[in-house]
């Protein structure tokens, strides 16, 4: 009875490695953020949703896996409003009794000539693509104990960026390399993790796979094909997960050979 009892158990625990565990995902409504609060209340944790303006896509990925058999909440929290952003991941924790899991997925791509690229659209694209970043896991950072798992959507422009007008966006993802190299040390004391996955192209709405740049994209890739967001989600599962205790301040490409 005992070996049975413990096989069962072992068997619940490999089939939800993240059960009892709570998980924010910032920028969670759509693309590669839906797709890992998907995959990741699959694998047990409670998800709780951030959007910015996306109700109507996050409350229906709520009910969605709800009636898969997970937990999941959305709230608003927009990616340029730190103190809201703030409140949210404080709500979260205060809510559930503990946070165990941050993905930041928020993020902006604005593509345009040197003499055309407006200052507006810069500042946008580091208050998203950089500024969130770092006051969401200031934020959620207080509220992780050990096992604690930091994880970034940043980008294989981070170390490619084969066209013209893709310059602040390669930098905000380059950035995002330096950020999590720094924040693994101030971290890893306390047994948290900090870890980028930079995807190459993924077929979403910021970048669908019949889009303009497609045929370009692929004609630099190993594999010649836009990737899928569960695919991306399955390296966030990783990282959030028991097996990559021992991996932080990496940046991982997961980008069909995009940058090779």
């Amino acid at each position: 009875m005992n070996n049975t009892l413990s096989t069962t158990a072992s068997t619940t625990a490999a089939a939800k490695p993240l059960a009892g565990q709570v998980a924010f995902i910032h920028g969670g409504s759509r693309g590669i953020g839906a797709a890992s609060a998907r995959r990741l209340a699959r694998d047990g944790a409670t998800v709780a949703i951030g959007y910015a303006s996306s109700a109507i896509a996050a409350e229906a990925l709520v009910e969605e896996i709800k009636a898969s058999g997970g937990n999941a909440i959305a709230l608003k929290a927009d990616a340029t409003d730190a103190a809201a952003l703030t409140r949210a991941i404080d709500s979260v924790a205060d809510r559930f009794g503990r946070l165990d899991i941050l993905v930041n997925s928020a993020g902006v791509l604005a593509l345009a000539p040197l003499e055309q690229f407006t200052l507006e659209d810069f500042d946008r694209t580091v208050a998203v693509n950089i500024r969130s970043v770092f006051v969401a896991t200031q934020a959620a950072a207080k509220h992780m104990k050990q096992g604690g798992r930091i994880i970034n959507i940043g980008s294989t422009n981070a170390q490619r960026m084969p066209f013209a007008g893709g310059a602040p966006y390669a930098m905000s993802k380059s950035a995002l390399v330096g950020l999590v190299k720094g924040l693994a040390r101030d971290l890893g004391p306390r047994g948290i993790t900090v870890n980028n996955v930079a995807p190459g192209p993924v077929d979403t709405d910021m970048n669908p796979e019949k889009g303009d740049f497609a045929a370009v994209m692929h004609g630099l890739m190993a594999i010649p094909r836009h990737g899928k967001a569960e695919e991306i989600a399955g390296m966030v599962a990783y990282l959030a997960g028991p097996d990559a205790a021992f991996v932080t301040g990496a940046d991982l490409l997961i980008d069909g050979g995009f940058a090779a």
